[in-house]
């Protein structure tokens, strides 16, 4: 793609100083008359690029921009190494070449700070994807959705919400937030009405050729962080104690995709540990303590304990005549 070699040209200039367009054409592969037309293009970009005649001569950019690296903090070129993954990057249809960027990153900086800046490209790997990819993907319509977009037209989208209801709208697109695992798309539905859609719930989705006027003051990060708290704020808390085998305290201290928090106390007379945990659900936290058998006694509420001997029993009489 052009845009990709006008910026391999402007890094290797600033890399090597000085090249002429022989030497550029050979380093990308292209001809001499394409690289002159590249010229031309970077120029009306506004890129300070300029040719010198004569045996020494070539190409080369301002001192003033090429030395603009130069001016970043040493925060601020760490932070250049900290990309996204290349997971998340290759859903978007970006192709990665993380390292490769993050190489030639380093070799336009300061030799004086290059060093301390080049460790995150060594010893820091940011993976967002799941231990297991899931069986459905949701690259397809994530890429139809970034094309209405990256173009401010209207999409037509077919969604499901949580509780399996379906629904078709037309939306206005305004951005894209991954979270973890997950891509969701911020959108105005009617008269600058904000709404959030979770991609793997779109069940369809369509470009329509009709344009619409983005918002002047719609601000991606400000409306996610804000409604990220809403939402926190809105969920139910569903709290229990129980008296748990010290063999499954491991599993209760590990990270657990139900569980908000667990607190844990001191030893009862019987080797058990009072612990108290935090569900959003009295669904999730029935399902919890079932899951660990005797091994877990459910103290409070006492409205919890006639569902687990009633799911208890379920279970048996399921397998009584195998």
């Amino acid at each position: 793609m052009r845009a990709d070699r006008l910026l391999q040209i402007m890094i290797l200039l600033q890399n090597h100083g000085k090249m002429t367009t022989r030497q550029l054409a050979e380093a990308l592969e292209v001809s001499e008359r394409t690289i002159l037309r590249d010229m031309d293009a970077l120029s009306a970009a506004g890129i300070p690029v300029t040719a010198e005649r004569g045996k020494a001569g070539g190409w080369k950019l301002l001192d003033g921009f090429r030395s603009a690296l130069s001016g970043l903090k040493l925060d601020e070129l760490k932070s250049l190494f900290l990309l996204p993954s290349d997971h998340l990057l290759e859903q978007l249809g970006i192709r990665p070449g993380g390292l490769e960027l993050r190489r030639k990153l380093a070799a336009a900086m300061p030799q004086t700070i290059k060093s301390s800046a080049q460790q995150y490209l060594e010893k820091i790997y940011i993976d967002t994807g799941a231990w297991k990819p899931s069986a459905g993907s949701q690259t397809e319509t994530l890429r139809i959705v970034l094309d209405a977009l990256l173009t401010d037209r209207k999409l037509r989208i077919r969604y499901q919400k949580a509780g399996g209801e379906t629904t078709e709208r037309i939306v206005c697109p305004l951005g894209l937030v991954a979270k973890g695992s997950a891509w969701y798309l911020a959108a105005m539905h009617g008269q600058a009405e904000y709404r959030t859609y979770r991609i793997s719930r779109i069940l369809h989705a369509d470009v329509l050729p009709e344009t619409f006027v983005r918002p002047p003051h719609f601000n991606l990060a400000a409306y996610w962080n804000e409604n990220k708290a809403r939402f926190a704020a809105s969920l139910p808390e569903y709290e229990i104690e129980v008296l748990a085998d010290p063999s499954i305290i491991g599993r209760l201290t590990f990270t657990d995709k139900f569980v908000q928090k667990s607190e844990i106390g001191e030893a009862e007379a019987g080797g058990r540990l009072p612990v108290t945990l935090r569900f959003d659900t009295e669904e999730e936290a029935l399902a919890y303590v079932l899951g660990f058998g005797g091994k877990m006694k459910v103290i409070r509420p006492k409205s919890l304990i006639p569902q687990i001997v009633e799911q208890a029993r379920a279970a048996i009489s399921l397998y009584a005549n195998e």
